[in-house]
């Protein structure tokens, strides 16, 4: 598919497991992609991933909770002229714990990454995005955002906060042709998963018996639900949050 020729897209916490699979799905599909991370390695390694495969992609690296960063980076993206025809604001932060084993800079650091980044992603690149008459916004919220799970309470408290964003968002966008959507996966096998389970002593097949689909996620699928939101198909799709979780229960 080709879906996105021509069209430039933005993803933030590219250098990651979900994300780096959706800087590959669009690049695939012929977007150029910006690789954004404050990981400076990471994103070199991604896009130069893409690149060796006959993609387009470029590195950024950048500080997303910092507003100064987040504005020059726009600046410098959009200075030749290059849109932003779809912005996926998907880095994240993970603090486990209930509210007595976490520090207050543990929920600071939470809601910087996981929420204040959205806000300011998405005021620098609304004014591009109204200019060129429309875009597409996707947020990466959590299905425990929406169904808590017990012990995570400042990242379920702030993925509850990306689905109130999205929804608001798109209620107040919709008329400038901007379509605003999240998606909310339940568990996926992403490196930063299994690095907790090495430490936890849990392994993947516990964690795939609690789905009845037989698995957890892929970040694949999670990318692919992510280009057709953001693609021609799902023109009329704005203020959804999809959950992607194999019919997986909270436990």
């Amino acid at each position: 598919m080709t879906r996105f020729t021509g069209k430039s897209v933005v993803v933030t916490g590219g250098a990651g497991g979900i994300g780096s699979a959706i800087c590959q799905r669009f690049a695939s599909e012929g977007a150029l992609v910006c690789v954004a991370d404050a990981d400076f390695a990471g994103v070199q390694t991604v896009a130069e991933n893409i690149q060796a495969t006959g993609g387009q992609a470029e590195a950024h690296a950048f500080n997303l909770t910092d507003p100064a960063e987040i504005r020059s980076f726009v600046r410098d993206w959009t200075r030749t002229g290059r849109k932003v025809d779809v912005l996926c604001n998907n880095a994240g932060l993970m603090r486990r714990g209930a509210l007595m084993e976490l520090s207050a800079e543990d929920w600071r650091q939470s809601f910087a990454v996981n929420v204040d980044a959205l806000f300011h992603m998405c005021q620098a690149v609304i004014p591009v995005m109204q200019a060129q008459g429309g875009g597409a916004i996707i947020n990466t919220a959590s299905q425990w955002g929406m169904h808590p799970a017990p012990g995570h309470i400042a990242y379920n408290t702030t993925k509850a906060a990306v689905v109130a964003f999205t929804q608001n968002l798109a209620r107040d966008y919709a008329p400038a042709n901007i379509r605003v959507n999240g998606v909310a996966p339940g568990e996926v096998r992403t490196p930063m998963l299994e690095s907790y389970l090495a430490r936890s002593g849990r392994c993947l097949e516990d964690l795939n018996a609690l789905v009845p689909y037989g698995r957890i996620g892929e970040p694949a699928e999670i990318a692919a639900l992510v280009a057709f939101m953001a693609s021609n198909e799902a023109r009329y799709l704005c203020g959804s949050v999809v959950e992607i979780t194999g019919a997986q229960a909270v436990a």
